[in-house]
């Protein structure tokens, strides 16, 4: 989370992208490790990559043969769109909907793993005024960013509620309306404590335990980089789970790091949100299935929900097409098991 600007992500493909110098991983030949890496971040730098910033700044980039260059993100860079036409080798998304979507749109992109189990999407409401479940959400005006009503729209489906009982309000990041009762409810990231810090009380009703189960901070790349570049992939999945290891493990050091990386931040709200962020990352199924795992059934759950709510625009894409599991089993027992 930025400490100036709210993540303002949005869990479809967004229409602006940034144009960025091409940067392909290189070096090794097909499967082969090392090379340069241009990598696609989902934010400008923040907590998002703070395993990343940690695994660069240990060497475990290096020791994995991989050299990686953080390509920041943004309200308006299109990260999919970059990494499929080729600006970047891999990326990060903050929403697991944008891959399946673009798969849909034809763009040859497939995850391979996930940074945050549970996607920090919330509704914040006030205690004299609660949203505790989704039938609370009748006869209220829900604050949502652009773009939010696909989510939303989601949650009233999965509770089968009538969404014409709903009213809904566009609003920015700054949670004023909220605060000045002409929401009910505001979406926000759990993880953006900076913003609700104008509230003195609030209650939270997550999008998790609402019945709509997203990933957030989705790492994905091109067919041709999965089948050709697998080595430099589980490389930088290696480096990256040590690196959120070692956060889990030392989170003062870890957002110490990030700060240096990023002066810009706050260490203080960044600690704070990290605190937070790391309840998502580390779950039970990393207990079962390490850092970075994902389940094919919940990619299917997903895929099956946006379809229900008509949001492909051409035939939607197979589970096959929108995610592999081959990095995850290669890098199986080098990724930690905690939760």
């Amino acid at each position: 989370m930025s400490d100036k600007v709210s993540r303002r992500r949005f869990l479809a493909v967004g229409g602006g992208l940034a144009v960025g110098g091409f940067v392909t991983a290189c070096g090794g030949g097909p499967g082969g490790a090392g090379g340069t890496a241009k990598y696609q971040i989902a934010w400008t730098g923040d907590n998002g990559v703070l395993g990343e910033v940690v695994a660069e700044a240990k060497g475990w980039y290096k020791e994995a043969g991989v050299k990686l260059t953080f390509q920041p993100g943004g309200p308006n860079v299109n990260g999919v769109t970059l990494v499929s036409g080729g600006a970047a080798a891999f990326g990060q998304n903050a929403s697991s909907p944008a891959v399946m979507m673009a798969r849909s749109q034809g763009q040859p992109v497939r995850a391979f793993a996930v940074g945050v189990q549970q996607h920090p999407l919330a509704y914040i409401s006030l205690p004299g005024n609660p949203v505790r479940k989704p039938e609370d959400f009748i006869g209220k005006t829900v604050g949502i960013q652009a773009g939010g009503d696909v989510i939303l729209d989601a949650v009233l489906a999965a509770n089968n509620i009538d969404k014409s009982k709903v009213k809904v309000q566009v609003v920015g990041s700054d949670f004023t309306p909220l605060k000045r009762g002409k929401v009910d409810a505001m979406a926000g990231w759990i993880t953006n404590l900076e913003a609700f810090s104008i509230l003195d009380e609030y209650e939270t009703l997550r999008v998790w335990d609402s019945g709509v189960h997203l990933y957030g901070n989705v790492y994905f790349a091109t067919d041709s980089t999965i089948e050709k570049r697998t080595k430099m992939l589980q490389g930088f999945v290696e480096a990256t789970a040590r690196g959120y290891e070692y956060a889990h493990g030392h989170l003062d050091e870890a957002v110490d790091l990030l700060v240096k990386k990023y002066p810009g931040l706050k260490k203080e709200s960044q600690f704070k949100a990290s605190e937070v962020l790391m309840k998502l990352i580390f779950t039970e199924a990393t207990a079962k299935d390490g850092w970075g795992a994902m389940s094919r059934d919940l990619w299917q759950r997903q895929i099956s929900q946006y379809t229900q709510l008509k949001q492909f625009t051409s035939k939607p894409p197979t589970v096959d097409k929108v995610m592999t599991t081959d990095v995850l089993r290669a890098t199986a027992a080098s990724r930690p098991k905690l939760g």
